[in-house]
């Protein structure tokens, strides 16, 4: 029987899990209060799409410097900035009028928010042993979706009785709550005064990132990175993931309404379907198969790569959304679209902290990010033209799957063995691969 050593890592994760939940609902208000504002408004879709996808232009510019930034300063203070600066752009969202405001409250949002989820990866890095990594990564990555299961009929409900501009209100209230949440209890185990010393020595021995290791020169590491095929076959597999993601996490509402001729209140209540099935199916396959597999003593590389082509590949069930109008029929696929993709995206996010040199996690994860939010830009923009072009949603799904089909390409040939990237002049130094790291017995 493993011998207990204390549970404050599990209360960091769920603070991390937390801050995810709270992000995402930023990005939820906006696809539920969509009809009533581009009619407020009188927007064209293209013009939705511009909105839907000014949040990621931010967001996607700063994750290298966003990355450099976490590995040289922590988690803790950039995320302390980070969640009041998002608190403050939601306000403004509810409260201005007009196309650009709205555009230039969204931007806001995006450098708010940039360091969120590379910080999360970091924090478990620091926080975790390799052989938790997997459920630690799946409990944030869950919270991605699980807001959806909670923001998205949140928000048709407030929407439905006080307007879209109330959603902004609401989800600003809750973003300073958790502010204040995270400025006093997130801490790094050396700051830890929680943290014992034999569940910091269980952490430790594990193979949790080094803390206050810091590139010396970032701009030479990245371009080091940049030259990795490790590193590009991670960036673009998340790229076609995100790409589905965002086409959902944006239209889904949407399309419901426009497409199936929903209420507000209804869709609601359809969106929540894929997404509770997406958070179940992260947590318990990306995260407590994942772990219990390899704890098992399969190897570590197929056990990864095998669940992220078979979540990708039950992505593809988009396309069957694009030959029906019945919206039972829609949402089964979708469901299973989004599932797949779900338990493949917490072991995405496990990676950075297994294959980044010392000191560069922040710097992998940013760039993972950033070519995953590139595509999350072009995903919103390009599904408005197709709708403005064809007054169909159909060729989206289409699209979605052609671009999933390059992703696990990627994630198969590109990727190789999942093992930790060896800087110039590291010699022969022991790779970090949880496949060595020996489970402590009591």
């Amino acid at each position: 029987m493993e011998k207990r050593v204390g549970n404050v890592r599990w209360g960091i994760a769920s603070l991390l899990s937390l801050g995810i939940i709270v992000n995402y609902l930023d990005r939820v208000n906006i696809s539920v209060a969509l009809t009533p504002l581009e009619k407020e408004l009188g927007l064209s879709n293209f013009q939705t799409g511009l909105i839907l996808s000014s949040f990621l232009w931010s967001y996607a510019l700063l994750q290298l410097p966003v990355g450099a930034w976490l590995d040289r300063f922590g988690v803790r203070w950039l995320n302390r900035i980070g969640s009041f600066i998002w608190a403050l752009a939601t306000f403004m969202t509810g409260i201005v009028s007009g196309f650009g405001l709205i555009l230039l409250s969204r931007i806001l949002l995006g450098i708010g928010e940039a360091p969120v989820f590379p910080g999360a990866s970091k924090a478990t890095g620091y926080w975790f042993p390799i052989k938790e990594r997997g459920l630690a990564t799946s409990a944030f990555d869950a919270a991605a979706k699980f807001s959806s299961v909670i923001g998205a009929p949140l928000m048709a409900f407030v929407v439905a009785g006080h307007g879209w501009r109330a959603a902004f209100v609401v989800t600003g209230i809750i973003n300073v709550v958790y502010a204040i949440l995270y400025w006093i209890f997130y801490k790094d185990p050396c700051e830890s005064k929680s943290l014992s010393e034999e569940e910091h020595r269980y952490i430790v021995e594990g193979g949790a990132q080094p803390e206050k290791v810091a590139p010396t020169n970032a701009v030479a590491n990245f371009g080091f990175l940049l030259r990795q095929p490790k590193v590009w076959g991670l960036s673009l597999g998340f790229a076609a993931y995100n790409y589905s993601f965002y086409l959902f996490l944006t239209w889904l509402p949407g399309y419901l309404q426009k497409s199936l001729h929903m209420s507000v209140l209804k869709s609601g209540w359809y969106t929540i379907i894929p997404w509770i099935v997406a958070t179940i199916t992260d947590l318990v396959i990306g995260g407590v198969l994942v772990d219990a597999l390899i704890a098992r003593g399969y190897d570590a590389t197929k056990v990864r790569k095998t669940i992220v082509t078979i979540g990708m590949l039950l992505g593809l069930a988009v396309i069957g959304a694009a030959f029906t109008t019945d919206a039972t029929v829609a949402t089964i696929w979708i469901s299973i679209a989004i599932g797949g993709l779900a338990f493949a995206a917490p072991v995405a996010w496990s990676l950075p902290s297994i294959i980044a040199p010392k000191g560069t996690v922040g710097s992998v994860g940013s760039i993972m990010n950033l070519m995953g939010n590139l595509s999350g830009i072009v995903a919103p923009i390009v599904a408005g033209l197709v709708i403005d072009k064809t007054n169909s949603f159909a060729a989206n799904f289409l699209i979605a799957g052609a671009i999933l089909i390059v992703g696990i390409l990627c994630f198969v040939f590109l990727l190789g063995r999942i093992e930790q990237i060896k800087m110039p002049g590291e010699g022969e130094k022991e790779t970090v691969d949880e496949s060595l790291v020996q489970t402590s017995k009591a």
